[in-house]
């Protein structure tokens, strides 16, 4: 912990600490009551006219002039107005977790000279970043992250010499990343900085090879979920003060640079979902790695790399996608602390050997898509994935090959008997129950992957109790209510804070809790992290009026009796409606508890297929057709997939859109494009496909892609797509004929492997005895004429 932040809190918090009680500055009053004109649901006690003397909640002094503004959580609402700007003493400004705050920062933020901390996380503080907040000299954290700023990183902020923290993340800033010139300072100059939080922007260019020197102290390097391109800047490896590197879900290219492995410090690296290329990096010197991810991008074709064996702290493998090949030493299995190994779709084979000394940590293999033809498991019994293997199409395989979800995609509710509320023997109506503070502390990087293990939980609670009393913040206990993956891949711990004794935190005790978190105060055993907070609606005075809750609950009893007669009438009404919208929306017989005939197909809304593709916009189109427009996307997972939205006058009926969807759902197979999903709703028709990225062969046979293919690699491509086809004829369930086989329906993957695509409109009709039959359609100059004389 930052030492001299620790004492500044103490002296804070403590009541004993304020020695001399004076009469407001003036012109600090005047700021004070500007910001009570502007703000809502200010604290109750902004009455009188002496904020120091008088002790707004809040408001903190030394002496006459105001130093600190600590209001995290407090349900404010408004602008940031330019009078805070009077405040000249200010040292310390949090805001934090008040949504209800928005507009731009104030131009001239830079004349608080004096601020060292300025906290600004999960509000909605919007526009550009000032140019002048590289005057704030003294400014050690900015934490700007969660919020809806836009534009560019100003160049001033590598004058603030003293900055430890910089977390602008999840915002929508964009342009490139500033580096220094001889006019101009850049974030190369900040040689104190710990952390580097970048991610979850619109980030452009490439990451310049000049961000990066030996004199930086950098710790985190997070720049996540941008549109950074380029290659990897071999000046990285020169910051050997390296832990956590997140470049993921970026469009980076190139090789990735040999001297990577010299960075022996670093625990977690994110380098999927990329475009980079040339041999699988070498990371044999990087042996304190606990996470590594380098999945989905197009690497040179290899054998399983040696150096996972000197890994010995590793707990997650995800390698999905890279071009791996060749047999899985079976050591790899026995690395102590493994957690996760996923190396999907890629091209190993032989047998798998699970060896009798295997990790007592490992909870899940995932080997989809590969070409394994064996398996001996011993006595593991956890996850295995092994769909699309050949071993998959032997009698013993049965029951093995089935597809399994992980608790890594969902909620996990540790077993803490952590009780949501903790009530009185004596409790009144007004106050039953102590109300607990609700948060998530969100961990953008983390060392394991098995969310059952209850230490993980265990730990993390034990030590933010000590802290929370040494601070003398008011939490009496903490528990940990749930742990969930979200979209972006982060680990995402819900917590709760009950306060002492009382009944509810007073906005002192809330305003508190967030200030540990969000200045970083407990240092985290997991990685980076910040925190979000649910509304607190407890403050004392609220919900205490007994007139107003016998009101409430006779108006209550009298609305149940009305609910209760008109859902006679409503029930009758909706089982005539029910008959009719079944068959306008076949899908509502999912929700109703019929099975859907689905195998691994998701339901998407159409809000979340608009958030995959940006809107819709534009630059997300990569093709059109007779069905409608196709879009690239990205799922919350990092995964791309292609989106084809059907156009008005192409669409199916719900029924056959419904039978198409259960048909393609049961295609897996490496040869073939997989169905992630679909989206029927608010009257769109969508489905969603994983992305090959190399487009049709039709492209690369006429040179339009820029794709050169030898006669080795054609005669892989013309393999590829018999054994699909194959696939389809003769496997699938039930067997489809492809309606329309030729090169622009063959697509070529990251390394040139052929997927059979297009083969959707053939359809599965079910007659009510549910006999199941392909109708063979198509394109008739395409068609194999056997077929198209048989259904003459």
């Amino acid at each position: 912990m930052n030492s001299s932040i620790f004492v500044c809190l103490l002296l804070i918090v403590s009541i004993s600490c304020d020695a001399v009680v004076g009469k407001t500055d003036s012109t600090d009053l005047d700021a004070l009551k500007s910001l009570k004109k502007q703000w809502q649901n200010t604290p109750p006690n902004w009455k009188k006219n002496d904020p120091c003397g008088r002790r707004w909640e809040g408001i903190y002094c030394n002496g006459s002039r105001v130093t600190d503004i600590l209001l995290s959580g407090t349900n404010l609402a408004g602008p940031l107005p330019d009078e805070i700007l009077l405040l000249s003493e200010l040292q310390n400004l949090d805001l934090s977790n008040n949504k209800g705050l928005t507009g731009p920062l104030p131009t001239n933020i830079g004349s608080l000279k004096n601020l060292a901390s300025l906290v600004l996380v999960d509000c909605s503080f919007s526009g550009l970043i000032p140019e002048s907040i590289g005057q704030l000299g003294k400014l050690t954290n900015l934490f700007l992250n969660s919020n809806r700023f836009t534009g560019p990183i100003p160049h001033s902020v590598g004058n603030l010499s003293n900055l430890k923290w910089l977390d602008v993340s999840d915002n929508q800033l964009s342009g490139t990343l500033p580096v220094s010139n001889r006019t101009t300072p850049g974030l190369d100059l900040l040689l104190n900085a710990h952390h580097f939080h970048l991610g979850q922007n619109r980030f452009s260019g490439e990451i310049p090879l000049g961000l990066f020197n030996s004199r930086m102290a950098l710790i985190h390097v997070i720049l996540n979920d941008n549109q950074l391109s380029g290659s990897i800047p071999v000046t990285l490896s020169l910051v050997q003060t390296l832990e956590v590197i997140r470049l993921d879900k970026n469009k980076l290219t190139g090789t990735v640079p040999d001297n990577l492995n010299t960075l022996n410090g670093v625990t977690e690296l994110y380098l999927a979902n990329n475009d980079l290329s040339g041999p699988i990096p070498d990371l044999t010197g990087m042996n304190r790695l606990t996470y590594l991810d380098i999945s989905n991008n197009p690497f040179n074709a290899s054998d399983v790399p040696q150096w996972f064996l000197t890994l010995t702290d590793l707990t997650t493998l995800r390698m999905e996608n890279v071009g791996l090949s060749g047999n899985l030493p079976t050591a790899l299995f026995s690395l102590p602390q493994l957690q996760t190994v996923v190396l999907a779709n890629n091209q190993l084979s032989g047998t798998v050997d699970i060896p009798a000394n295997f990790s007592s940590n490992l909870r899940l293999i995932d080997l989809r898509n590969n070409s394994v033809g064996e398996v001996d498991g011993g006595a593991y019994t956890n996850s295995v994935l092994l769909d699309e293997n050949p071993f998959c199409l032997k009698p013993e395989a049965v029951g093995i090959c089935k597809t399994t979800q992980t608790t890594q995609s969902s909620d996990f509710i540790p077993q803490l008997n952590c009780a949501p509320l903790s009530c009185f023997s004596d409790s009144t109506l007004a106050s039953a129950c102590r109300r607990p503070y609700l948060g998530n502390l969100v961990f953008r990087s983390f060392n394991f992957s098995d969310l059952t293990k209850i230490l993980y939980y265990t730990f993390l609670t034990d030590s933010l109790q000590p802290l929370f009393k040494s601070l003398q913040v008011p939490v009496d206990k903490v528990c940990l209510v749930s742990s969930m993956i979200d979209k972006n891949g982060f680990l995402v711990l819900n917590i709760s804070f009950f306060p002492p004794g009382d009944a509810y935190f007073n906005r002192t005790g809330v305003s508190m809790i967030g200030n540990v978190l969000n200045n970083h105060l407990f240092n985290s055993p997991y990685g980076p992290y910040y925190f979000t907070d649910l509304t607190y609606a407890a403050f004392p005075g609220q919900g205490k009026n007994i007139g107003l809750i016998v009101g409430v609950t006779i108006s209550s009893f009298v609305l149940v009796l009305l609910t209760i007669s008109a859902g006679v009438y409503a029930h009758r009404q909706r089982q005539i409606a029910n008959k009719a919208s079944k068959s306008s929306n076949p899908f509502l017989l999912w929700n109703q508890g019929k099975v859907p005939q689905l195998k691994g197909a998701r339901s998407f809304s159409f809000e979340d297929v608009k958030q995959y593709t940006d809107g819709f916009s534009t630059r997300s189109e990569i093709g059109a057709g007779g069905y409608g427009l196709v879009y690239k996307g990205t799922l919350e997972t990092g995964q791309l997939i292609a989106i084809k939205r059907a156009k008005q006058g192409s669409m199916q009926g719900a029924n056959e859109f419904k039978t198409e969807i259960e048909l393609l759902s049961r295609v897996h197979h490496r040869n073939v494009v997989g169905l992630v999903g679909f989206c029927f709703d608010k009257g769109e028709q969508m489905l969603v496909y994983e992305f090959v990225p190399n487009g049709n062969l039709r492209e690369s046979l006429s040179g339009k892609s820029g794709i050169e293919l030898n006669w080795t690699t054609r005669l892989k491509i013309t393999l590829g797509a018999a054994r699909g086809l194959a696939y389809l004829h003769e496997l699938a369930d039930p067997p489809i004929v492809h309606r329309d086989v030729k090169s622009d329906n063959i697509l070529l993957d990251h390394h040139l492997n052929a997927k059979v695509a297009d083969f959707g409109l053939s359809k599965l009709l079910t007659d009510h005895r549910d006999h199941i039959t392909t109708q063979v359609k198509g394109t008739l100059v395409t068609l194999c004429s056997s077929n198209f004389y048989l259904y003459l």
